[in-house]
C-alpha cells in the first residue's frame, strides 16, 4: 500500500526530506503523499522513514492504494529506471 497523511500533521516538515522517491510535498493545508510514488520505503530502506520519524504517528497505510510487497518493488524500479540518481 502507499501511505498517506491526515489531518493530524503538523507540518513539522521532517517527513519531506526523508521520501527516497519524492513522494511528500507540501500541500495546500498539510504534507500530501503522491501514491504513485509512494513505495513505503520498499527497495530503499526497511521501514518507511517518514513514517519512523513523523513525531504526531499521522501517516498510516492508505486503504485506497492496497499494494503488495512485489507491487512495490515493481514500483521502485518503474521509479529508479526513470530517475536513476533516486538509487
Amino acid at each position: 500500500m502507499a501511505l498517506i497523511i491526515t489531518d493530524e500533521c503538523i507540518n513539522c516538515d521532517v517527513c519531506e526530506p526523508e521520501c527516497p522517491n519524492g513522494a511528500i510535498t507540501q500541500g495546500i493545508e498539510i504534507y500530501e503523499i503522491n501514491p504513485a510514488l509512494c513505495t513505503e520505503c520498499v527497495g530503499h530502506f526497511e521501514t518507511s522513514q517518514c513514517v519512523d520519524v513523523c513525531p504526531v504517528e499521522c501517516i498510516p497505510l492508505d486503504p485506497s492504494h492496497v499494494e503488495s510487497q512485489a507491487q512495490l518493488m515493481d514500483k521502485y524500479h518503474r521509479i529508479i529506471a526513470i530517475n536513476p540518481s533516486l538509487k
